[in-house]
């Protein structure tokens, strides 16, 4: 079975960032990101994309937009126009990642059957962008791990995994 993952790092109140920025700087988190996204497909939307200072390496970015002549001159970089041209193609990979941002994390959770997300505990005001709130009903925590406060990282935050629940099946 393919997993499509979601991966973020959120507030309590679910922020992700403001002026396509993040709120924060985590080490360890960005560590982690790079730990598990390393050799997959990962997928965004364009401000995501150019967020970053260049393609980050050894991953097939596949770059959403409606802007039908976005071009980017990279081999390591798809430009599509739509979540659903993404997902296929990464239907035949075991594994690829939904980094953001907010727009496309709404549209992809349906497909999505994993969660990789760190909680930043704090709140942040003026954010822009936020993930969409996880209905408990559909997923399931089955990892989770706190990571306190110390001189790299300015707040504390957990790593929680998240699994899609499977509907009971009738006898």
């Amino acid at each position: 079975m393919n997993t499509l993952c979601m991966i973020a790092a959120a507030a309590e109140d679910n922020a992700l960032g403001k002026d396509n920025d993040l709120l924060w700087h985590l080490p360890d988190d960005f560590k982690r990101f790079k730990t598990l996204t390393t050799g997959h497909s990962i997928i965004m939307g364009r401000k995501t994309y150019e967020s970053f200072p260049k393609p980050l390496p050894n991953r097939r970015h596949i770059i959403i937009t409606r802007d039908t002549a976005y071009q980017i001159n990279h081999e390591h970089c798809i430009v599509v126009n739509s979540l659903l041209e993404a997902l296929e193609l990464c239907k035949n990979e075991l594994l690829s990642y939904i980094i953001g941002g907010g727009e496309i994390y709404a549209q992809a959770e349906k497909f999505s059957n994993k969660i990789e997300l760190t909680r930043v505990h704090g709140t942040f005001e003026n954010a822009d962008t936020f993930f969409p709130t996880i209905d408990f009903k559909k997923w399931e925590l089955v990892f989770e791990e706190y990571h306190p406060v110390d001189e790299r990282h300015k707040y504390a935050f957990t790593y929680l995994t998240y699994l899609r629940k499977t509907s009971a099946k009738s006898v």
